[in-house]
């Protein structure tokens, strides 16, 4: 007996809790929508909150409530994880009221909002490269801000996630290229990218040497007339390589294709001194130390 009748208490609250915000939607007077919408946004309920404030804002332009209302109704939207239109009504909010005391603060949540908006690395990193570029705004126009340490942090976790999915499409190109034998070309553009996109990534030595791999595949794979400047530039690669980590892992194998590359070239070579009318010659390298 007392389930039923907590049941049916608690369905009259509900019942009446929709027929107050059913009034307070049907009301033509902004400022009861207004306070309505803080009431509810103090209670959690960000949906009705935001729902009351989008229909009282237009009507509120001129009046004390405006201002509050535009930024209540953009931390509504954020906290129901909305946070690429949330970053939208903060933002709008620092044009519209450039000169409050809360403009800063809000230029900070359009650009944090753009940071929660940015996805996994495995993603397209569009918003992340927004978010940082919002970031790095914010800094700029608040250069004193006591949150200069927390966004310096944001922008360095955002380009990190950039880094990564470099380091995972320049995977990918390889992988591709050891597996399916697709375009060696391009996979040397795309790890000869992130050399120089991130040049002290902790990824950096393994991707010089996947060059090396790659161009020394293609040489091997190309027609007779395209081998000899591509063992060169397979040396080229290996040269780098040996001269920035003489001490690699990687190095007995990167060797192993050195010496492979100077072993063809050199029967190229012989080849085309027994027919002197090739006008390409096979000159390898000299070997580093």
């Amino acid at each position: 007996m007392q389930k039923y009748l907590f049941l049916i208490l608690l369905n009259v609250v509900f019942l009446a809790s929709c027929s107050k915000f059913g009034r307070l939607q049907k009301t033509n007077d902004p400022l009861k929508k207004y306070e309505g919408a803080m009431k509810y946004y103090e209670k959690k309920d960000y949906s009705k909150a935001s729902l009351l404030l989008e229909e009282a804002v237009p009507l509120l332009r001129g009046k004390a409530e405006y201002e509050p209302a535009q930024l209540t109704n953009a931390y509504c939207v954020y906290y129901m994880k909305q946070y690429e239109t949330a970053s939208y009504f903060f933002k709008k909010f620092t044009e519209t009221f450039a000169r409050s005391e809360k403009a800063e603060e809000a230029y900070y949540m359009y650009a944090y909002a753009l940071y929660k908006d940015s996805p996994s690395y495995n993603l397209d990193q569009s918003s992340t490269l927004t978010a940082i570029t919002a970031l790095q705004s914010y800094i700029n126009n608040y250069p004193q801000t006591p949150r200069l340490e927390e966004i310096n942090g944001l922008i360095k976790e955002c380009r990190a996630k950039l880094e990564q999915k470099a380091y995972a499409t320049a995977k990918l190109y390889y992988k591709t290229v050891s597996y399916q034998g697709a375009n060696y070309r391009a996979a040397i553009v795309e790890l000869g990218n992130f050399q120089k996109l991130y040049p002290d990534s902790d990824y950096i030595e393994e991707i010089t040497f996947q060059k090396i791999k790659v161009a020394h595949s293609l040489a091997k794979k190309s027609i007779d007339e395209k081998k000899v400047e591509r063992y060169n530039e397979a040396i080229g690669f290996f040269e780098e390589f040996l001269l920035k980590y003489p001490k690699s892992q990687y190095l007995k194998e990167a060797n192993n294709m050195y010496d492979n590359s100077v072993k063809n070239l050199a029967s190229i070579k012989k080849a085309q001194e027994k027919t002197p009318n090739k006008e390409t010659q096979a000159e390898p390298v000299q070997k580093a130390n």
